[in-house]
Parts: C-alpha cells; structure tokens; sequence
C-alpha cells in the first residue's frame, strides 16, 4: 500500500461502541476501527455517545428533536427516536459533503441506516457499506441511490446471496482478534453467549443441555426482560447460570473453560461472531444449521443440527465437545483471524478510490 489511509468508519448512532459490547455489530466495529489504526491508517469513527474514549470517537448527534404537537397528530408520524437516528445520520452526511469533516479516502458505513447509502452520491469519496443483515425496505431502498462508486460487502455468503437481486456485494467474513480470544483448557461444560432476546432462542439452549446432562451458563445483555423472566428465569437452576453481561477478557475466559458452545439462531443468522469467538479459544460449537453458520463451523470445529430440532441439538452437544480442541482452535486461525479481514477491507477500500492495485 502506498500511504496510509485516511478512513471514516460510521457506526451504529444506538449502541456505544465499547466493553462489553451490546451486539457484534459494535464488536466488529471495534475491532475493525482499532486493528486499522495499529495498521497506520488514520480512522475517524463516528459512533454512539459512550463510546470508547480510546477510540475518539465523534459522536453521532442524537438530536434533540422534538415533535411539534401539529406534527404529533400525523396518524402517520413516527417515534421521536427513529426521527433523532434519522437526524444524526443526515447531520454526518450533510457534514462530510460541506467539508466540516476529513479529508477522507473512504467512508466505510458500518451502520444499519440507509442514509449513508442514499446519500453517497452527496459526497466526493466512495462509501462502502458493509450489509450485516438481510434485506430491509429502508436498506434496499437506499441501494436505488448508491453513487456509483459505492462498494457493498456481505459479511457472509449467505447474506451475499440475501441481496443478489439488489446489489452485488463481495464476502468479507468477519475477524476476531486472536491474541485476545486465546485457547483455553475446557472441560466445564456448555456456554452461550449473546443477547437475551426470543430470536436467538437461549432458552432452547437451556432445555438441550438440560436434556444431554451438560451444565451451561448463560451470558449477556437483556434486551427484553419480560422473555428473561418468562422463559429464562423458570430453567435456571444449579446446572444453569445466568451470568451477566460480561466483557471480552471475562467472556474469553469462560469460552476457554467451556467444553462446548451453544448457538440457537431462530433466523438466518447473518454471520454469528459468537460462534468464531468460541473456536478461537479452542471451544467447539453445537448450534442451529441456520443462515452463515454452515459457512462458519465445519465438521472439525463442531455440530450442526436441524433448526428447532432440541433432543438433536443435545447430542450436539455431547457430540461437538469431543472435537479436538487444537484443530477447533486452527481453524479459526485458517479463516477467521482479524488480519485477514482488516486486509480484504484495505484492499477495498483501495479499489473503490482507485488509490492503488491493492490486489
């Protein structure tokens, strides 16, 4: 590469980026803005309030905005949060074309909003946007209005095909950190990790080590504590831990200690950084053959059983713990290393702005 980049990295505007991170989407983000620096690019990332103060951050303006009483009788108005989120994305855009920020080579949506898609063609740099998930009206519709110069990357294969008929977008599969999530010694029984909500299906987790004899504990946000507490709380017990919300060296050390991890996906999961997480501290995993997941875990590093499917996933779990530990562990080191991701970013980066043959 000929010279450094200068990168502007937008993030999610609803969650910080930081320790211990709400989802893996501010985990990537993280990651992504940090390896870039120490590879002597020059990042400015814009992100939520509270993000990480070594990241110096911008913050995304959460405006302040508020609904006129005329303008809240619109039957059709909607939530004063989606109109602050719409407003801060629309300042950065409006920003960045008006020259308040930069000079950039790239601008790298990181985020889940449209408007930095819609409004590319504002701005004199390229946008690349990575898709994180599938197909929404507000995304797809954006794409319509993508710049020409707009490069569009899938964090799998599955979510490549996901968007075939809107965009044509190059596989980037996420990274983790390897010098950070380090093989452990296992042997303690299951984990699962993410946030608590109906869709990722931890209480199904719950019920197949239940049901295999294995002790599992449960790590993670809460975002909807009335599923916690109608469907979590009941399976709990001296073989079932709720642990909290840990951050990655505390969650790191649980994966190394595990014997197996647990991933139970009741949609196509887009990718599922939990599962890369657990492989790189030498865990193997038992999970849902949904979405990226086959992508992600082959037959040396775990299991993957039929969606729903809990007496099978609880053989899985028998089954996966019997993975070789050091082969688990070499494969993330083969696909999922943050090197190889930040380097197929770069070269992107630099095929988008025509700075250099990065190939």
């Amino acid at each position: 590469m000929s010279r450094p980049l200068n990168v502007c990295l937008v993030a999610s505007s609803r969650f910080p980026v930081k320790e211990p991170f709400v989802g893996g989407l501010e985990a990537h983000t993280y990651a992504l803005a940090d390896a870039l620096v120490r590879r002597g690019h020059h990042v400015s990332l814009f992100a939520a309030p509270g993000s990480d103060p070594a990241l110096r951050a911008t913050e995304l303006p959460r405006s302040t905005f508020s609904v006129s009483p005329a303008a809240r009788a619109d039957i059709g108005a909607g939530p004063e949060a989606w109109m602050e989120e719409h407003h801060a994305y629309l300042d950065l855009m409006l920003g960045i074309a008006r020259g308040r920020y930069g000079p950039f080579d790239v601008v790298h949506n990181n985020s889940l909003h449209h408007l930095p898609i819609a409004m590319s063609e504002a701005i004199d740099v390229p946008v690349v946007t990575t898709l994180h998930t599938p197909p929404v009206p507000w995304l797809e519709s954006a794409v319509r209005f993508a710049a020409p110069s707009s490069s569009f990357v899938a964090v799998s294969a599955c979510m490549a095909r996901e968007w075939a008929h809107a965009v044509d977008a190059q596989v980037v599969h996420n990274g983790v950190d390897l010098d950070r999530w380090r093989p452990g010694p296992g042997g303690r029984g299951a984990v699962w990790s993410g946030r608590i909500v109906p869709e990722k299906a931890p209480h199904e987790a719950l019920d197949a080590a239940a049901r295999a004899g294995v002790p599992i504990d449960l790590v993670g946000p809460l975002h909807d504590p009335a599923y916690f507490e109608r469907e979590i709380v009941p399976r709990l017990g001296d073989s079932a831990r709720y642990l909290g919300h840990l951050d990655g060296w505390a969650l790191q050390r649980l994966l190394g200690q595990a014997s197996v991890a647990v991933v139970t996906p009741q949609w196509d999961e887009p990718f599922g950084l939990v599962a890369i997480e657990a492989m790189a501290c030498g865990t193997p995993v038992a999970a849902y053959d949904r979405g990226a997941l086959r992508e992600i875990v082959d037959e040396r590093a775990g299991v993957l059983v039929p969606p729903g499917d809990i007496d099978a996933l609880a053989a899985a779990l028998v089954a996966a713990a019997r993975r070789d530990r050091g082969d688990t562990r070499e494969h993330a080191v083969r696909h999922f290393s943050l090197e190889r991701m930040v380097a197929a970013y770069e070269a992107i980066y630099c095929r988008s702005g025509g700075l250099v043959d990065a190939a």
